[in-house]
């Protein structure tokens, strides 16, 4: 059963931010985590300010996320920046979208390198804007060398998209001997996707009280733990990331087996 996650201490709790870092380390860190940041629009319009400006809070936050994953020993952190469904949106907003990428990287680059921080991108590139792309291949490039945290925007991505374009390439390939029929397993289909350097993820976190996928990494997430928050992205801090990472600690990954004799009846 799925559930939300809900704010409570235990009394034996550490209070303090850096005590609780230590305590969360000690245990099993998910090497990837996947989060759906989701509520900057809402976030904004409770406080009667343009949908942009959620957008811009929302970037500051993905900062701070970023550098405690990479100090929890996070090895990959997949954000769904922007979906192909976006486009839908106004034309003011993802003209502001787009420019976030320039803004985040033209200011965070340098912290990046210092955080020994890889950057990466999945998506539909050719659809998006040639300063947008220019932004996020340079920020690629500087950080190629870096080998701590991967921090994987997914921008333009759907992954109903991404499986017909496995599929199809799996036809060419099969077509042109390069691949036998008899041999496509999930190893193999799940060479051909965007994530084929990364394995797959661990932990899956949306905010704004949203649960559903919206058609994200949905192969990839056939395992991978699903914890759901009220929390607003605008208003997702370290506390609530350690509180997800906790949730995840708690949990017992079974791959549909048993952890021991008499557990599931």
């Amino acid at each position: 059963m799925i559930k939300k996650i809900k704010r409570w201490k235990s009394p034996r709790a550490p209070q303090d931010l850096e005590e609780r870092i230590e305590v969360i380390s000690q245990n099993e860190i998910p090497k990837h985590i996947a989060i759906i940041m989701d509520g900057n629009g809402r976030w904004a319009k409770k406080r009667a300010l343009p949908r942009i400006a959620g957008h811009h809070e929302g970037m500051k936050v993905v900062r701070r996320i970023t550098r405690l994953a990479n100090r929890l020993g996070v090895e990959t952190l997949t954000l769904y920046a922007f979906s192909t469904e976006n486009w839908k949106r106004p034309k003011l907003e993802v003209d502001y979208l787009m420019k976030l990428p320039e803004e985040f990287m033209g200011t965070f680059l340098p912290e990046l390198m210092e955080e020994n921080v890889q950057v990466r991108m999945m998506g539909y590139e050719d659809q998006i804007p040639g300063h947008t792309r220019n932004a996020v291949e340079k920020a690629i490039d500087n950080t190629k060398g870096n080998t701590g945290l991967v921090l994987n925007f997914a921008l333009n991505y759907g992954s109903r998209g991404e499986i017909i374009q496995a599929v199809s390439k799996i036809i060419d390939d099969v077509n042109s001997g390069k691949v036998e029929k008899e041999d496509i397993t999930e190893d193999t289909f799940s060479s051909y996707l965007m994530t084929s350097k990364l394995r797959d993820p661990d932990l899956l976190i949306r905010t704004s009280g949203e649960i559903r996928l919206s058609n994200f990494m949905l192969w990839q997430l056939a395992y991978t733990e699903f914890v759901f928050t009220d929390v607003l992205w605008p208003d997702f801090n370290e506390e609530s990331l350690l509180e997800a990472v906790e949730t995840y600690q708690n949990r017992s990954r079974r791959y549909g087996g048993i952890q021991s004799e008499g557990l599931d009846k």
